[in-house]
């Protein structure tokens, strides 16, 4: 099973394989700089574990753990 973006915990870092999904949710995910490739680090998650705060590209971006099990880690 691949390692999805939500399986990070806060601390941990890794590369973009590849994103998931289709229509307007994986525009916009790709047009904010998820794309594969991309370095990705997990600054922290909230309590319940949604949203998930990364730094991608150089800056803070909060994501839905709906989001972020459609991005599939390297």
């Amino acid at each position: 099973m691949n390692k999805t973006l939500k399986d990070l915990q806060p601390k941990e870092s890794g590369k973009i394989a590849k994103v998931l999904g289709a229509g307007p949710t994986k525009r916009r995910l790709m047009d904010m700089g998820v794309v594969a490739g991309t370095e990705i680090y997990v600054e922290k998650k909230a309590p319940l574990g949604d949203p998930i705060e990364v730094k991608v590209r150089g800056y803070n971006l909060t994501l839905r753990q709906e989001d972020a099990k459609n991005i599939i880690m390297e």
